[in-house]
């Protein structure tokens, strides 16, 4: 049991003196990716009927084609329409793509119709065989 906590120990020093990782959760972003932000429209029929099912409660999800990978995110109900999301980022890093939006409310002054809404985005990309996590 001591040399167990000994060994332990040894090799964080060892980490902690040579940079390494191990403790880290650092992420290197390597480049930002190219994307486009499908209209309903371009959304393939497989992928739409999927959002349908899924788009009353929040959800994160992917889709891919192994042509383009589709990066799915919803915020559930809302009480009213006017609602818009922005993608602050999109990037791959060296184990993962990394994306982050943001749910945008109705302008102050705008009248919204008192009719749930169920915005929801989704984004294309290049298809990467990689996990992607969702910030």
């Amino acid at each position: 049991m001591k040399k167990s906590a000994v060994f332990l120990l040894g090799l964080y020093m060892i980490c902690a003196l040579c940079g390494c990782s191990l403790f880290s959760d650092e992420k290197t972003k390597l480049r930002d990716l190219d994307f486009t932000v499908l209209s309903e429209e371009k959304i393939p029929m497989e992928l739409k009927e999927l959002l349908d099912a899924k788009k009353a409660e929040a959800f994160k999800f992917t889709y891919s084609d192994k042509k383009y990978l589709y990066i799915c995110i919803g915020y559930g109900e809302q009480a009213t329409g006017g609602y818009s999301i922005a993608v602050n980022e999109l990037y791959l890093a060296e184990n993962a793509v990394y994306v982050s939006t943001a749910l945008l409310g109705p302008d102050a002054g705008e009248k919204s119709k008192a009719v749930p809404s169920y915005p929801y985005i989704v984004v294309k990309t290049e298809f990467l065989d990689q996990t992607v996590v969702f910030e």
